[in-house]
């Protein structure tokens, strides 16, 4: 056996994925209030929150065709968090930031994401608080989302069946 041996090829697939050329559509500065956080002042009132988010694409199809629909589209991008902001039911950043990465990788097919989520008010001494994070896809288990599909897939089949 040599001292030296050969990696697998997963691990040379992924290491060329992370090292192949991206394109990065990205949101800088979108600002929303929400109710998010721990301590009581924080559980009642919405409080400003910024995010930057890059998306990358491995050169996105758009560059030669020249159509939305070949590329993440950051108009929709920035309606989601308009939506998400609204509908969420997390408490801390890290968890608000996972759910946006999430969406961009499971919903828009960003290969990596960058998430920054940051509270600019929460001290009067700071510019902000926040968290960064950064995903791939291989980093959200889709069983749970197949599970919720196939559950609402059942509880339509329960009224399409006669007799019941």
């Amino acid at each position: 056996m040599s001292a030296n041996p050969s990696p697998s090829l997963s691990a040379l697939t992924q290491s060329i994925a992370a090292t192949a050329p991206m394109d990065i559509i990205f949101i800088e500065g979108f600002t929303g209030s929400t109710v998010i956080g721990i301590h009581e002042s924080e559980l009642h009132e919405p409080q400003p929150l910024r995010v930057d988010l890059h998306a990358g694409l491995p050169r996105s199809r758009a560059c030669d065709t020249d159509r939305i629909g070949d590329t993440i589209d950051y108009s929709v991008v920035r309606e989601r968090l308009h939506k998400l902001f609204a509908q969420h039911r997390v408490q801390l950043l890290e968890a608000l930031a996972e759910a946006i990465a999430e969406m961009l990788v499971c919903e828009f097919g960003a290969q990596w994401v960058r998430v920054v989520v940051a509270k600019p008010k929460k001290f009067n001494d700071l510019d902000a608080v926040g968290v960064a994070i950064e995903r791939r896809p291989g980093d959200f288990d889709a069983a749970p989302l197949r599970q919720r599909g196939s559950r609402v897939l059942s509880l339509i089949g329960e009224g399409m069946v006669p007799g019941r």
